[in-house]
């Protein structure tokens, strides 16, 4: 079965290494893994914060990777930004950014998070996957 799904990703330091307001060199397996998730149905959003010039480069640089986005820098393609009534952050179900906790793990580790659906806890300063989680004994009413 096919995911409907919608991966919120920036550009700067996660599509490409960070040289903004240039674009850097693509990070290791990423148009790959790209084009794998959209073949499996994830829809692409490009969520950065470039704009303008800088915006259309991102985007045309990724068209000639192979990568088309369901929507840039929105929930979906035309949508209209109205800040009376909407609030800026976009309708995603996952967002991917260097900058998230834990830092950038890489493609082919986001790849194969999305893909068993790894989920996250932190335990103190360190974050770790549930399947790595030693499983706790629930202790009877007696232990």
């Amino acid at each position: 079965m096919k995911s409907n799904k919608k991966l919120a990703i920036d550009f700067d330091g996660t599509i490409v290494d960070d040289a903004y307001p240039g674009i850097g060199k693509p990070k290791t397996f990423v148009f790959e893994t790209l084009r794998k998730l959209q073949s499996e149905g994830y829809r692409l959003i490009l969520w950065t914060y470039r704009h303008g010039d800088s915006l259309r480069d991102a985007v045309e640089f990724c068209r000639k990777n192979g990568i088309e986005f369901y929507a840039v820098n929105s929930s979906f393609e035309g949508e209209i930004y109205d800040s009376e009534n909407a609030s800026r952050k976009i309708d995603a179900d996952l967002f991917i950014d260097d900058r998230n906790l834990g830092g950038f793990p890489g493609w082919g580790e986001i790849y194969n998070i999305i893909n068993e659906r790894i989920e996250f806890r932190v335990d103190g300063g360190e974050v770790l996957a549930y399947s790595k989680l030693k499983k706790e004994k629930k202790k009877g009413l007696f232990w």
